[in-house]
């Protein structure tokens, strides 16, 4: 039977090896496709500001506009999201195929360079458990993108080493840079072919190996600058706790050698949120770990002689996770130092050293156990599978996500502040968000998040914004710069009566910090229109949020709101409101205003109703809507019928809706016969608002028609009077009454 294998084609052999692979990649992987979004997907999944072409042009041309600058893998989720929109299902059908797809390139590259085991390894790479993070969760298709383009550069620029063509050299440079665009990390990719190199030659020349990847390396440490500046400058990866000796960052770059490579070879305890272990050079016990690290280096640079392949791997496995080890500041290091993603591309070199020597332990018992290979390939299939199916479970959804990591890691004052920040939006459980927001603090006092996110969550239970306006206070004490807690301040100031400055004091501060800063603008907006003499400023600052972020609908309707109370400026306001509603069709706000503003516009009352009926649709109970458009059907001959079930509903809804019972009451007094069903929804209306002018007016006129209750008329005229001075009709009405 194996020598009838030797009769199959190699290139069939690897094509069912492939394909084998990748089914066993998916079946592993199948829990992930019940997956939802989780933590920070929305920050990487194309945010509705850039959803439009001119928001791809920004994905490329403006540094901010999105988490990190990977333009290429921030235009792909672009495209994916028109291709399946916010459905989770078709991101992860993609990243599990692409992790499938970088794991037959991975065997395509360890073949070329005459690795044994090239297929074993890349199952160990496709099936390792340790990978769960970053193929389940959408956020690291960055990984997975990236690493397809660094493989295919890999093998690119093996057929350039090979042939010395131009051709493959540049496609090869070119793939690089796409991978690039995808995660700078790649940017260690030169140097782990000039490893290689070294590893193939036992020695490295400056014309033949050096010298062409000159470019590559520029590339890679200009890509590495930028993307470090970032990670500063718009992510946060800077201030206490990155304030780091370089003594400290040693320390915590041993330790994560070792923690990676244990990982490697025992994944068991494999969490999303690892404890971050604290750093004190005063501790002998912890110089262990970079001295063991060191102390590897110098024995495998001394056996290099008998064999280069475990020094070559080790180098590769440490210069890939360098940039991860705590030199560079990134910002996940202030939950942990080390990250299962962060290790996905470094393990490429020992699962290629692990799947050598199982491929010559399995040669070596063929002989005398025939079947032994197969077995052993098939045991580790399968143990690797489960333990992978059992490890997606933890990516479900945001809520297992952070309960599993708070069982793992119970200190993990993250899980419980993102927790909170998940309850917080779900009925009823308010309550229990507070209380995970409060075991944060326990955990870690000083989080400046933590405490805007309970000062956040205090500010919807009523009676509490004094201690909501303490926390935020408290979040600024220990974080003075952040523009966020600013912008929330203000948004909790702005409920308290008297405390408007104070309001529009914090918004500026926020754009003080960050002038782009959209959500700021439009808060400050909101404050300064309700001001007398200031909606000037409330538009110029709508504007503002619109020349950040065009498509933001809710900044159209305020500023449409804004313009429709200005004279002669009703067609900008509707302008934008059909803004609003390119972006977000589904806005009953933007087609309730729509709405108004068109029947304001002379010819435009069809339209109007059109747009009352829209809003209706989407909030079939709101009173307002159903006295609009009753409004607007009275308006028509033949449509009063209709007017009144419209005022009647409004009336249904909301029992105490004053204007309804009068507008209703208008229509009334037109109806032969229904005279005293008008006169009661004009009592209705006083019922509820006592000086409602117009209300008493036409209740006085209507009863000045009634036999022997003229008195009762001229007591609601003059009322009328009393009420707004200035209501000439009613003046004339008691003149005409008293001639």
């Amino acid at each position: 039977m194996p020598r009838a294998l030797k009769l199959v084609p190699a290139s069939y052999r690897s094509l069912g090896a492939g394909a084998l692979l990748v089914c066993a990649t998916f079946a592993a992987y199948l829990p992930s496709l019940l997956g939802q979004f989780i933590w920070n997907d929305s920050d990487y999944v194309t945010a509705p500001a850039l959803r439009s072409l001119s928001g791809l042009w920004r994905i490329w041309t403006e540094i901010g506009a999105t988490q990190q600058y990977y333009p290429l893998l921030h235009s792909a989720f672009w495209v994916e999201h028109r291709l399946w929109g916010d459905n989770p299902l078709g991101y992860h059908l993609l990243t599990i195929l692409l992790h499938a797809g970088a794991s037959v390139m991975f065997a395509r590259v360890l073949g070329r360079l005459a690795v044994p085991g090239a297929w074993l390894a890349a199952l160990l790479f496709a099936l390792h458990p340790v990978h769960v993070e970053s193929v389940a969760w959408i956020t690291e298709q960055k990984n997975t993108l990236s690493i397809v383009f660094y493989l295919a550069a890999a093998l690119a620029y093996l057929d350039f080493d090979g042939e010395r063509r131009g051709r493959a050299y540049f496609l090869a440079l070119g793939l690089f840079v796409l991978s690039l665009w995808c995660k700078t990390v790649t940017a260690t990719l030169p140097a782990a072919l000039l490893v290689v190199f070294w590893w193939k030659r036992g020695r490295l020349g400056w014309r033949r190996d050096i010298l062409p990847l000159v470019p590559w390396l520029a590339l890679g440490a200009a890509s590495g600058m930028l993307s470090s500046w970032v990670e500063k400058r718009y992510i946060g990866a800077q201030g206490a706790d990155f304030d780091i000796a370089f003594v400290g960052r040693v320390l915590v770059a041993g330790r994560a050698i070792g923690f990676y490579a244990l990982k490697i070879i025992w994944p068991a305890g494999l969490n999303f949120v690892y404890p971050r272990w604290a750093i004190d050079p005063g501790s002998w016990s912890q110089w262990l770990f970079p001295i063991a690290a060191a102390g590897l280096a110098a024995v495998l640079w001394a056996v290099r002689r008998r064999s280069r392949a475990p020094l070559a791997v080790y180098l590769i496995f440490v210069g890939t996770l360098f940039p991860v080890l705590g030199f560079v500041n990134l910002f996940g290091a202030c939950y942990s130092w080390v990250w299962d993603h962060w290790q996905y591309l470094a393990d490429l070199a020992p699962l290629a050293f692990a799947g050598a020597l199982l491929k010559r332990a399995w040669d070596w018992a063929a002989p005398r156990w025939v079947w032994a290979a197969p077995a052993a390939t098939a045991a580790l299939v399968i143990l690797l599978g489960a333990l992978t199916w059992r490890h997606c479970a933890m990516f479900r959804d945001n809520e297992t996500l952070y309960r599993e990591t708070m069982a793992r890691n119970p200190g993990c004052w993250l899980a419980h502040n993102n927790l909170g920040v998940l309850l917080v939006d779900i009925p009823g459980r308010l309550p229990e968000a507070i209380s995970e927001f409060e075991g944060a603090l326990r955990i870690s006092p000083g989080d400046s998040r933590t405490h805007m996110n309970r000062g956040k969550a205090l500010a919807r239970i009523r009676g509490r914004l004094p201690e909501a306006v303490a926390e935020l206070e408290e979040s600024l004490r220990i974080k003075p710069d952040d523009p966020e807690a600013h912008n929330d301040l203000g948004n909790i100031l702005i409920k308290i009566p008297g405390s408007l400055p104070g309001a529009i004091e914090q918004y500026r501060e926020a754009l003080r910090i960050r002038p782009g800063y959209a959500d700021a603008h439009y808060n400050l907006g909101i404050a300064l229109a309700d001001i007398p003499g200031r909606l000037p400023e409330a538009i110029a600052e709508y504007e503002a949020t619109l020349r950040i972020n065009a498509d933001n609908p809710e900044a159209h309707n305020n500023l449409g709101i804004a313009l429709a109370r200005i004279p002669g400026r009703t067609p900008e306001a509707i302008s934008h409101y059909e803004a609003a509603l390119r972006i977000k069709p589904d806005y009953p706000e933007a087609h309730f205003n729509l709405g108004v503003a068109l029947a304001d516009s002379p010819g435009r009352a069809s339209e109007a109703i059109a747009e009352y009926e829209a809003a209706l649709r989407l909030t079939p109970d709101d009173p307002e809507v159903h006295n609009a458009l009753g409004i607007a059907l009275g308006a028509l001959p033949g449509r009063e019928p209709e007017a009144i079930s419209h005022y009647e509903a409004a009336i249904r809804t909301r029992p105490d809706y004053a204007d309804a019972h009068y507008n209703l009451g208008c229509l009334l007094e037109g109806v032969p016969g229904r005279l005293p069903d008008a006169m009661a929804q004009f009592n209705e209306a006083l019922r509820y608002r006592p000086d409602f002018a117009e209300a008493h007016f036409n209740l006085g006129v209507t009863l000045a028609r009634i036999p022997g209750r003229m008195p009762e008329a001229i007591g609601h005229l003059r009322e009328a009077l009393r009420i707004r001075p200035d209501f000439d009709a009613a003046r004339q009405m008691l003149d005409r009454i008293g001639r």
